[in-house]
């Protein structure tokens, strides 16, 4: 079986050696750098299954690095969990809209951090069944394999969430869907993730769709 590998970009000692023993604890190895250069040689070696990324680090910052990793094909799809101290509302939509694909504050619980991780490792492991895999929406054409939605002019590249999210719509297309719905199907029984945060990802899909005029994504309120 293989042993999940967790990259660990995090410049505070204390704080990165709590974490990766409580990962080597729960079985899977942890791979602690200081700053985005050395993150950077670790990937170009070994891709991780999750990346833990502190937002406040020497040199280039983990927006910056976030950006820079989901625009690259090698580690566009790899989940992204970013931990820092700032917790207001804009800071957290502006780790959402670079790239991460979670986003915890600190100083944060343990446990709820491996349960976010494990939730990436389910979420991420191949899929026998996973149903269609391509779908045209409008001018868009949307893959579900590759996270890319595109058309002749533009190319969004994906997070893996943004792609469960716009997989989900599109398999209920001309449905209402109730939010508790969206969360459970494209979330699971994530009891940390909340509406709110699902929120930043419905304004990027909205996005997408609307700079090519390609769907409509209808808010019924009540």
């Amino acid at each position: 079986m293989k042993i999940p590998r967790v990259l660990v970009v995090e410049d505070e000692k204390a704080i990165a050696e709590l974490i990766s023993v409580n990962l080597r604890h729960h079985g899977m190895l942890a791979i602690h750098v200081m700053d985005g250069e050395a993150a950077q040689r670790e990937l170009d070696q070994v891709l991780p299954d999750v990346i833990l990324l502190d937002w406040m680090l020497p040199g280039q910052s983990g927006v910056v690095l976030a950006k820079k990793w989901r625009s690259d094909p090698r580690t566009k799809s790899i989940p992204i969990l970013m931990l820092t101290a700032r917790s207001e509302e804009r800071d957290k939509v502006s780790g959402l809209d670079a790239g991460a694909d979670d986003y915890i504050t600190k100083p944060y619980n343990l446990q709820e951090l491996l349960l976010r991780i494990q939730v990436f490792l389910k979420r991420t492991k191949k899929k026998d069944d996973v149903g269609p895999v391509i779908f045209k929406i409008g001018d868009l054409n949307f893959d579900y394999t590759n996270l890319v939605l595109s058309n002749d002019k533009v190319e969004y590249q994906l997070t893996q969430r943004e792609a469960d999210l716009v997989r989900y719509l599109c398999l209920n297309a001309n449905r209402v869907l109730k939010r508790d719905e969206i969360l459970m199907n494209v979330w699971g029984k994530d009891d940390y993730f909340l509406g709110r945060s699902m929120d930043v990802f419905i304004t990027k899909v909205r996005k997408y769709l609307k700079s090519q005029n390609a769907a409509k994504l209808q808010t019924i309120h009540g």
